[in-house]
């Protein structure tokens, strides 16, 4: 496999959860890392874990909402590590709740943190990609629920659904300057998001936490089994790694066979 070696990458939300996972496996591949993340002590410590086994990180603060400290985290990291090569726009929260129970500043808050967030740290991140057409790669991090509906979730359904428009558009405009992007589509990782949504379930549709484990999120897998955290860790790095553009704006499903395309 190609290695990372003298790539950039900055990972949004990467202080826990799946964009930690990418983050440590990119390091370890060669990639100088940026966590960012609107938790600054976090993001550093999770920086800190990198460096201290022999790869180069360093911690971003950044709200993925608010479009000044997303261009200036962004500058941040290409005047500490002198380029951008990887965006991987991951940040994400879930709320549920029925539609007619949704309140409106609650839809707002998700689709400001996952498609405004999406399309800020893409903006910012081209500033630099296109310079010079040196090109690189933006991943967004969507969802099985990038194609698929659930119940109580139809802020994030939305949300998820947005970044395969984007993702696509951002391929045909990008080719010109040699930019990439693809979207990472994964079934239920057990990530602390997911372990929320758990009894949250459980309550509103009346069930056991077994029974929303077993017959809600992987009751159409194949094998009834969790997809994790580097099962999506190691999709990334093969999307960062390939050779041409023949692969670009692809949604890419890791989900067990909950959802085939």
């Amino acid at each position: 496999m190609a290695s990372l070696d003298g790539k950039v990458a900055l990972i949004t939300g990467a202080a826990s959860g799946l964009g930690k996972a990418i983050a440590d496996l990119y390091a370890r591949n060669g990639a100088a890392v940026a966590i960012a993340d609107i938790n600054q002590q976090a993001a550093d410590a999770a920086a800190a874990e990198i460096n201290a086994a022999g790869g180069k990180a360093i911690g971003v603060a950044m709200d993925v909402t608010d479009e000044a400290a997303v261009d200036a985290g962004t500058d941040k990291v290409v005047a500490e590590f002198g380029h951008l090569d990887i965006l991987i726009s991951n940040a994400g929260i879930q709320i549920i709740n029925p539609i007619d129970q949704f309140s409106y500043a609650d839809w707002k808050k998700m689709l400001a943190i996952h498609l405004d967030g999406g399309f800020l740290t893409t903006r910012a991140a081209l500033k630099h990609m296109y310079k010079g057409d040196r090109g690189g790669i933006v991943i967004y991090m969507g969802s099985v629920h990038s194609h698929e509906a659930s119940k109580l979730k139809s802020a994030y359904v939305a949300a998820k659904h947005g970044l395969l428009g984007l993702a696509r558009t951002l391929a045909k405009e990008g080719a010109a300057h040699n930019v990439r992007s693809h979207v990472i589509c994964p079934g239920f990782v057990r990530t602390p998001l997911v372990e929320k949504q758990i009894p949250e379930q459980a309550k509103e549709l009346k069930i056991t936490e077994d029974e929303v484990i077993k017959n809600v999120m992987l009751k159409d897998t194949v094998d009834g089994v969790f997809t994790t955290v580097d099962d999506i860790a190691q999709t990334a790095l093969y999307l960062a790694t390939f050779p041409s553009a023949a692969l670009t704006g692809q949604s890419i499903v890791v989900s067990h066979g909950w959802y085939m395309q």
